[in-house]
């Protein structure tokens, strides 16, 4: 009697549980990566809600502190004792000024960075072309500069 049938289906089930036990580490990994990734979203959305919460309490708490400081100028006497509407006017004046000085600064920062092209990635994919279309693999050096490029010109 030969033993090599049994051997084969042997093999052949071995491989079948192998194939069945990656499946199945696949799919458990798959739904492990999808509970953290629920678990994260959800922390992240508990926070924005909470920083949104709390950014609407400091935007009303801004309100009445501007308007504090509005009735405290006309307090010191410079208004006259009538004319309360200059202190508002002054701490108007002060946020158009401090708005405009943060909308300068914000156009410089935002003109500095554009146009947002990735010009290292496009440099490397251009040498990438040269190189592939320079029929010699080792091109030689010029000096003082770029191999592929110099030998060309």
């Amino acid at each position: 009697m030969s033993t090599e049938p049994p051997q084969i289906s042997d093999l052949g089930r071995a491989v079948d549980d192998v194939r069945e036990k990656i499946q199945l580490l696949v799919s458990e990994e798959i739904a492990l990566a999808k509970a953290e990734l629920t678990e994260k979203v959800t922390k992240l959305i508990k926070g924005a809600v909470v920083g949104i919460i709390a950014g609407v309490f400091a935007f009303f708490a801004l309100i009445y502190l501007l308007e504090a400081l509005s009735w405290g100028i006309y307090d010191l006497g410079w208004a006259g004792t009538t004319h309360y509407w200059i202190g508002f006017l002054i701490v108007a004046v002060l946020l158009l000024l401090f708005g405009g000085i943060g909308a300068l600064i914000a156009a410089r920062l935002i003109k500095r960075g554009t146009p947002p092209a990735p010009a290292m990635a496009i440099e490397e994919g251009k040498l990438i072309k040269e190189t592939l279309q320079n029929p010699h693999p080792y091109p030689e050096r010029v000096p003082g500069g770029d191999g592929a490029r110099e030998a060309r010109r």
